[in-house]
């Protein structure tokens, strides 16, 4: 700090020898030194004209007024959201304290309110605070914003753009997308945000963040589109717009706009190692955020559809074991009895690739599509069987609360059937699949493992349960021998393994 005060010190002591010098100069001259008006040589006055710009300079202006008609529309429906809560309150991930382990610890990614001065964890006894932003989207006060800016909070305080605040009156969140309405009442209309279309977004459109990082009210960053339907791991239900527009803590529940100045995004996650922006921030698409958001308004809690399988992303290697030409689809590792899909006809081992003309690409696809399916209307699935595509028709159902997988059991049965594949497996009966968490008494316990074999280097563990070899379902040790000596080690053996109410493929090699 001495050293830049000196550097400081010096530089000034220059610049006063230098007006000296000048002053001496001019006076030894004889010119007057007061009274002496600049000749401002500004862009009015300029007789250089805007006409005689280069295309560059054109092209650069019109992107800048793009930016700034964007950002005229939409800053008068941005606000800011404070938050308080009792320090006793429990659950309110807003603060650093309270936090779940897996964000907090995260090497990767961190929640907005980590690094708020604002936010930090209160002392015992005291209040605590966080802050965030928040878009208007309906003129009668209702607010979109973030699960986590005012999950936990007492009260919540909004601030608009003309500088009134309001206290909300009323806020319901949806975790499984982090998405939460506000609303607020205000004695006159409200200027709402018009709302995008987030499914016309490409990689490489260019988009502007709005909020208020580090309570910097109305800040606005620009960058483009980087990536679409990124999942990263911190909600249930991740269809992530990825964009380089700077956003830091603060910008969390704050517009992502495109150009036409329509929302096409709410801000909600930054990838970083230091709580700052570093080029990757994470917004949730505003399609899904406005139906999560209808459904809040509607009904208070978000009604999902439900179809009723067990899906995997299919990788190359699986790609060959099922005969495709692609690693786009979700295969199918599961139909639960009595479901949407059972009813339908879906099959353990089809890949569905479309779901009501929208292609799926990967599970996250169609699930997606599936919870926000008509509970009234027949849906078109299309899927691959056999290597043949098959058109089927399906009606969801209204998802059932125990839908939740069940936890992993530890069976230790010793039947000594073992293989080259280092498996130890016992017949399945009753009272293990009821131990187990599974239905029926189809497949193999797998009751041992052997350290480095093939089927620990494929995932196997004790307590999963073996339904197919192949294309073939297995019941006794018999099925599985016989499976095993028919099946082609070429590209491995694929297997359907069930754990809990959970199933997969996986390939084995010898």
């Amino acid at each position: 700090m001495k050293r830049n005060s000196r550097n400081w010190i010096v530089a000034a002591l220059v610049l006063s020898a230098i007006a000296v010098g000048a002053t001496l100069f001019n006076h030894e001259s004889g010119q007057a030194n007061a009274g002496t008006a600049i000749n401002w040589n500004t862009a009015a006055t300029s007789t250089t004209a805007v006409a005689n710009d280069s295309v560059s300079q054109s092209h650069a202006k019109s992107l800048s007024n793009a930016f700034r008609s964007a950002s005229g529309k939409v800053l008068p429906s941005v606000v800011t959201i404070r938050s308080t809560a009792s320090a006793s309150k429990t659950g309110n991930v807003m603060q650093e304290g309270n936090l779940p382990e897996e964000l907090r610890n995260h090497p990767m990614f961190k929640r907005f309110f980590e690094d708020m001065p604002e936010s930090r964890l209160a002392p015992r006894g005291r209040e605590q605070s966080g802050m965030g932003s928040g878009v208007i989207i309906d003129s009668s006060g209702i607010i979109l914003t973030n699960n986590h800016v005012v999950n936990g909070a007492d009260k919540l305080l909004v601030k608009i753009h003309d500088g009134r605040e309001f206290e909300a009156t009323e806020w319901k969140t949806d975790p499984k997308t982090d998405i939460a309405v506000v609303k607020i009442e205000s004695k006159t209309s409200l200027p709402a945000a018009t709302i995008g279309n987030s499914d016309g977004l490409e990689i490489g459109d260019w988009v502007i963040a709005v909020g208020a990082p580090f309570g910097l009210d109305e800040t606005v960053t620009a960058g483009i589109i980087s990536a679409k339907s990124r999942g990263i791991g911190i909600t249930d239900r991740e269809e992530f717009l990825q964009t380089d527009a700077a956003i830091n803590p603060g910008n969390s529940g704050g517009p992502l706009v495109n150009l036409d100045g329509a929302v096409v995004g709410i801000n909600t996650a930054i990838s970083t190692t230091s709580g700052g922006y570093q080029g990757i921030g994470f917004a949730i698409p505003v399609n899904l955020a406005r139906w999560v958001g209808d459904e809040l308004m509607a009904h208070g809690t978000v009604q999902r559809a439900f179809l009723g399988v067990g899906i995997q992303a299919i990788d190359d290697t699986l790609s060959k074991q099922l005969g495709l030409d692609t690693v786009k689809g979700a295969v199918v590792t599961d139909v639960r009895s009595g479901s949407p899909a059972a009813k339908s006809g879906l099959q353990s081992g089809d890949v569905i690739v479309e779901f009501d003309g929208t292609a799926i690409r990967r599970p996250r696809d169609l699930q997606g599509q599936v919870e926000r399916a008509s509970l009234t209307e027949a849906h078109e699935v299309v899927v691959i069987r056999d290597g043949k595509r098959t058109k089927l028709s399906v009606t969801v159902q209204a998802m059932p609360d125990n839908v939740a997988s069940i936890g992993q059991s530890q069976e230790s049965s010793s039947d000594p059937s073992s293989s080259a594949l280092g498996l130890q497996l016992s017949e399945l009966t009753a009272d293990v699949a009821s131990q187990l968490g599974i239905e029926g008494t189809n497949g193999l316990v797998v009751t041992g493992v052997k350290s480095g074999s093939p089927a620990d280097r494929a995932g196997l563990s004790d307590g999963m349960v073996i339904l197919k070899v192949g294309q073939v379902s297995v019941k006794s040790l018999a099925d599985f021998k016989a499976a095993i000596d028919a099946a082609s080690d070429s590209d491995g053996i694929l297997m359907l393994v069930k754990s809990g109410e959970s199933a997969r493929f996986v390939v084995v090699r010898k």
